[in-house]
């Protein structure tokens, strides 16, 4: 389960004095156990999993506005945190694959114009998943639908 995996690597992390990586799994569980406490559930790892794309995508849109305002150093602690995250993550599709799995989606919704991107990308963001965010996706579906 991928809550005990992340309590693992956080009492890691904390051995190995892995300041970086204890914070990143940290920022997560606070998440999880957040939501568990709004809600009055239990998280499951799908959920886990959306959670952690979701602090991926916020992290990389972070990393513009270091960039503008020439942060090197947030920059680079932010790259690491992401390739942390990442680990939880499932395997990301790189463009082809991405591109094969759209194009099964848009046969079988007989999808011909940029006027059926809404349940194309519904669609595949179903399948898809967290294999890949759904900026990416979005461009692929435009790509395709054009």
């Amino acid at each position: 389960m991928l809550k005990e995996k992340l309590m693992n690597d956080l009492k890691e992390a904390m051995k190995e004095k892995n300041e970086i990586k204890k914070n990143t799994v940290q920022m997560v569980r606070a998440a999880i156990l957040q939501i568990e406490k709004d809600k009055g559930i239990t998280v499951e790892d799908e959920k886990i999993i959306e959670i952690i794309a979701k602090e991926v995508k916020g992290k990389k849109d972070a990393i513009v506005d270091f960039e503008k305002g020439g942060r090197q150093d947030l920059i680079n602690q932010t790259n690491e945190e992401i390739s942390i995250l990442q680990e939880y993550l499932p395997k990301q599709l790189n463009k082809e694959e991405l591109k094969i799995e759209i194009e099964k989606v848009i046969k079988e919704l007989n999808a011909t114009s940029i006027k059926d991107m809404g349940p194309v990308m519904k669609e595949a963001k179903a399948r898809i998943g967290a294999s890949a965010d759904g900026r990416t996706i979005n461009e692929v579906v435009k790509e395709l639908l054009n």
